[in-house]
């Protein structure tokens, strides 16, 4: 075993990716999580790994290798993926021509292509056909359960690399090397790594408070299982999510589209929607989402948002059926000015690695590799 100790505070995706990150480095790694798993925002997602969101250079690379790790360890954990690649779909003109412009930007780089009406049809069962113009493909989009993954991780990481974990074990305050819960000190390490979430307020709020944080509320639903066993096919976004991704400013109509989305569109970018759907291993489809942006919010879901997502996106998918059967909203913390992640080292021997901002499931992997490597 080895002499050089690590801890990781928080088992939800980023600890996880810090955990199998430090363990390849060659550190016995522990890890403590509040809550007797994690249930925080790396459970409450779409559990799409997503590049086509990246922008080209740093960011849709370190996707890239993140799906790399997600296929290699669903692999010998023997977590369900599924590689089906994702579909943006066009009803208006100027959604068309985005996309055609994003094609081209794209096209000597990443896998993607430009589909009439007849091949998006071909490809997907659940585009619809009303009014299509066609749509933007591309294969580098996978999904996982996140739910079941987050789940199982630490038992692979447990076995594979003898990672320790700590559940139901809130760390409450860090005085470098040791980590306390209350009063009482339980753990020392060489090097100490928190990746909790927005739970990482409540360690060091003056962090929180003066690096460009605020917090971001989704809500998210789930319909029920598809009869017969029928398959949606790649995941299906409407035109909403252009405008929602850095991947997307390469399109150079994409500031019009939005300013016609901010005429027509009005509450949809009021409470940050846009919609998209993932199908997971038994035929359910998780549907979602909103952002909503402040530091404390509302507890209960508001249940006209959930009516805008449905009513949206039934302009551009036709399910087999749209009972709902279980409804959720989520918590992250994001940044304001723009970065793209937070790692920032508070105290000597600790390193905050945060501030993903929503983007977990596709980055997370990629960027530990990236934090440890810098050791």
């Amino acid at each position: 075993m080895s002499n050089k100790q690590a801890i990781v505070i928080g088992a939800g995706i980023v600890g996880l990716a810090m955990a199998k990150s430090l363990s390849e480095k060659g550190y016995s790694v522990t890890v403590f999580e509040r809550n007797e798993s994690a249930v925080g925002a790396s459970i409450r997602n779409f559990g799409m790994v997503w590049p086509i969101g990246q922008p080209d250079g740093q960011l849709y690379d370190r996707a890239l290798r993140s799906k790399a790790t997600w296929k290699n360890i669903s692999g010998e954990a023997g977590l369900w993926r599924n590689e089906v690649g994702s579909l943006h779909l066009a009803y208006t003109d100027l959604e068309w021509q985005v996309l055609n412009e994003i094609a081209d930007a794209y096209r000597s780089t990443r896998p993607v292509a430009l589909l009439d009406k007849e091949d998006t049809l071909r490809r997907s069962e659940a585009a619809n056909p009303s009014g299509l113009k066609g749509a933007l493909w591309s294969s580098d989009e996978m999904i996982v359960e996140s739910r079941v993954a987050i789940q199982k991780l630490p038992a692979y990481l447990a076995e594979k690399y003898g990672v320790r974990f700590h559940f139901n074990k809130a760390i409450t305050r860090i005085e470098y090397p040791a980590v306390y819960a209350g009063n009482k000190e339980i753990y020392s390490a060489d090097l100490i790594y928190v990746c909790s979430g927005a739970d990482f307020e409540t360690l060091y709020p003056d962090v929180f408070a003066h690096n460009h944080f605020t917090k971001c509320k989704l809500q998210m639903m789930r319909l029920i299982m598809q009869p017969d066993g029928w398959r949606i096919g790649p995941s299906l976004c409407g035109g909403l999510s252009l405008i929602h991704y850095k991947g997307f400013e390469v399109a150079a109509s994409l500031p019009q589209l939005k300013t016609y989305y901010e005429i027509t569109m009005q509450p949809y970018l009021r409470w940050g929607i846009h919609v998209m759907v993932s199908q997971n291993a038994e035929g359910e489809l998780t549907i979602g989402d909103s952002h909503e942006y402040g530091l404390v919010f509302d507890p209960f879901d508001k249940t006209f948002i959930n009516n805008l997502i449905v009513d949206y996106m039934k302009q551009f998918a036709v399910y087999k059926d749209w009972t709902p059967v279980q409804n959720w909203h989520g918590i992250y913390p994001k940044l304001t000015n723009g970065q793209t992640e937070f790692i920032q080292s508070p105290e000597q021997g600790v390193v905050i690695v945060n501030g993903l901002g929503g983007n977990g499931m596709t980055l997370s992997f990629g960027l530990a590799e990236e934090v440890v490597a810098e050791i």
